[in-house]
């Protein structure tokens, strides 16, 4: 998916600059990569909240505009206040259409896992994996089938099947999720009377 960003170069830094930003609805952030040197700018809150909702929170490329120019861009990283749910900075990374790049996707399981029904729970171990393709071929997300997992079972970088053009970095053996047994809390039950605990006997008393 493909979007444009209008941004500014941001001429302040620093936290002052940055929060009074975040107040007139902007978002500080940074572009850099191919041909561009690290720029500060700032984009709207607003502008940016539409682009990660139409991507549905996954890899969007973007056409950011900036002082009469266009680069063509990725996210890099993006912070957010969870609590109050705003933008806090957005790092985008200048690339070519004809050059791949390697970046982290999600993951994503699907269906309902046979074990989960058995009474197993799944125990995730990876939430993203790293990859490398061309911009145009980054996938929203990576997405498996867990439907026909039973307890015992689990789901490796190496069970994953990557759209066509995608290659996947991280190492095959990593483990991504298993499903397995609930954990039993041991509750040991002290049934023991205050000053029943076993301690040291006291010498007995010499004979008179």
């Amino acid at each position: 998916m493909e979007s444009t960003l209008q941004a500014e170069p941001r001429n302040e830094t620093g936290k002052g600059a940055a929060h009074r930003l975040r107040a007139s609805g902007r978002v500080p952030g940074v572009v850099y990569g191919h041909g561009v040197e690290p720029t500060p700018i700032h984009v709207s809150a607003l502008d940016l909240l539409h682009l990660f909702h139409q991507s549905g929170g996954g890899s969007v490329l973007v056409d950011l505009k900036l002082d009469g120019r266009e680069y063509l861009t990725i996210a890099r990283e993006i912070q957010r206040d969870l609590i109050r749910g705003r933008f806090i900075h957005v790092d985008l990374m200048a690339v070519r259409r004809d050059e791949k790049i390697t970046v982290n996707v999600e993951l994503h399981e699907v269906g309902d896992a046979a074990g989960v029904h058995a009474g197993g729970v799944i125990e995730h171990h990876l939430r993203e994996v790293e990859l490398q393709c061309l911009p145009a071929d980054v996938p929203e997300r990576i997405e498996f089938d867990i439907s026909a997992l039973q307890v015992g079972d689990a789901v490796r970088v190496g069970d994953l099947t990557p759209p066509d053009g995608v290659e996947l970095l991280t190492d095959a053996d990593t483990m991504v999720l298993a499903i397995v047994e609930p954990a039993v809390m041991d509750v040991e039950l002290d049934l023991g009377v205050a000053g029943e605990e076993a301690a040291e006997a006291e010498p007995e008393a010499e004979a008179a």
